[in-house]
């Protein structure tokens, strides 16, 4: 019988891919026909939970976009659109917002894809699987797994965990979405070395792959976050707010053109009022120069720009298109 901490840490391990089929077996306290018993899989699936990725918690929509307005430059529309608007010059207190409004929503919708591409990663896992319990062959759902598990798969199946495979026939699974490799890659069941590279560890299926052909009984090895597509969705969430080379250069010109527009608007603002012009005259022409010099639409282009880009490297194969992540659709 598996102990909590002892459970915790083959959670965690790595190297399967070096073990027999017999020690693997052994050192989960399974059983290479008869699999685990209910009791034993009901009292393992209250220690280590559900086989599902784990996400942060999400935040309300309308949070998200109230968000959008902390940029530097938005700052700046907003105050003078409100100043406009205390003017009661409707017209251009309208345009200042109207077109604070489009570039905050623009920014809502491109965050919103960025989070639906994590949601997707935690749904690669999400399936039923065929396994062996107390000597009988029944069908959960993939969120019921537990380590030890012994699961039988065949062709057209999705496999619900991370598995070192027990016995093989013919079988090929196809890896694309983990590894990039185009063509379904053929499995063992052979020991490997340690330092034998994740795309080469034949004796071992991922979760979120598919199988092509033939078939095979596996014992689970891992599930949830410790699987290797567990291990990439975590990577994405802990990197969603990564600052890129681009991003870094577009805040640095933001503040920078920011200054900029400021000074000339307080200098057009001193210059009118020294040559005795009204001051409200003289407020919304400057208003006119910050509204007219801010690139509120620099976002959206950035973005429209990037995706052409990505579209063309698509189109020539220079990068894998999105839709062939079928692990992920």
């Amino acid at each position: 019988m598996l102990t909590i901490s002892r459970l915790l840490i083959l959670r965690f391990k790595h190297e399967w891919h070096t073990l027999g089929e017999q020690e693997v077996v052994q050192t989960l306290a399974s059983h290479p026909e008869a699999g685990l018993t209910h009791e034993e899989a009901t009292k393992r699936h209250q220690q280590m939970g559900a086989n599902q990725l784990t996400g942060k918690s999400g935040k309300s929509p309308w949070l998200r976009f109230l968000e959008q307005f902390n940029q530097p430059l938005l700052y700046i529309l907003l105050t003078t659109g409100v100043v406009t608007l205390l003017l009661r010059d409707w017209i251009d207190a309208g345009v200042i917002f109207g077109v604070t409004l489009i570039n905050v929503i623009i920014s809502y919708i491109q965050e919103s894809k960025a989070e639906g591409a994590i949601a997707a990663l935690s749904k690669a896992v999400t399936t039923e699987a065929t396994l062996i319990r107390d000597g009988q062959k029944t069908r959960l759902a993939s969120t019921e797994l537990v380590l030890g598990d012994l699961v039988l798969l065949g062709s057209g199946d999705k496999v619900p965990a991370d598995l070192r495979l027990l016995t093989v026939r013919g079988l090929q699974v196809d890896e694309s979405a983990l590894t990039g490799e185009s063509v379904p890659v053929e499995k063992a069941t052979t020991s490997l070395a340690v330092e034998t590279p994740l795309a080469e560890r034949s004796n071992i299926v991922y979760a979120g792959s598919f199988v092509s052909f033939g078939q095979a009984e596996g014992i689970v090895v891992a599930i949830a976050d410790a699987t290797e597509i567990g291990r990439i969705s975590q990577l994405i969430e802990s990197s969603t707010n990564l600052k890129t080379p681009l991003t870094r250069n577009i805040d640095k010109f933001s503040k920078s053109l920011l200054y900029v527009i400021l000074g000339l608007a307080a200098l057009t603002f001193a210059v009118g009022l020294g040559q005795g012009e009204s001051w409200i005259d003289v407020f919304k022409a400057s208003v006119a120069l910050v509204v007219s010099a801010i690139p509120e639409g620099l976002p959206a282009i950035v973005t429209v720009t990037l995706a052409i880009g990505v579209s063309r490297m698509a189109r020539r194969k220079a990068i894998i298109d999105a839709s062939e992540f079928r692990a992920i659709t």
